[in-house]
């Protein structure tokens, strides 16, 4: 004897196309995120030159944990502004520049 239930489609609903949840919101944030965390990082190169080489040195830890903070925040935005590239890309972009802002004054003193 067969211990389950009989699944019964429509014809109008495919069992393809009610099992699929697209999450397309994901890599582009995901690359905003990286994007903007490489941008983040050059800002301190533009304003003292070359001497942030010596700070980043001894720093560079707390730089680095800041990268999945990024990409998260370019996911969650890219999402919560329904997948407007653009609008999500700047606020990505403002959103990194402040967490490294605020890193970089915390470690400068």
């Amino acid at each position: 004897m067969r211990d389950s239930t009989n699944m019964i489609y429509s014809q109008v609903e495919s069992p393809d196309k009610r099992d699929i949840e697209e999450t397309t919101w994901s890599v582009p944030g995901a690359i905003l995120g990286l994007l903007s965390w490489l941008l983040a990082l050059g800002i301190p190169f533009l304003l003292y030159g070359s001497n942030t080489l010596f700070f980043l040195l001894y720093t560079w830890p707390f730089f680095l944990a800041l990268l999945p903070v990024a990409v998260v925040v370019g996911v969650a935005l890219h999402s919560l502004l329904n997948g407007r590239l653009m609008l999500s890309a700047v606020a990505t972009i403002a959103s990194v520049a402040l967490l490294f802002g605020a890193l970089f004054l915390w470690l400068m003193g």
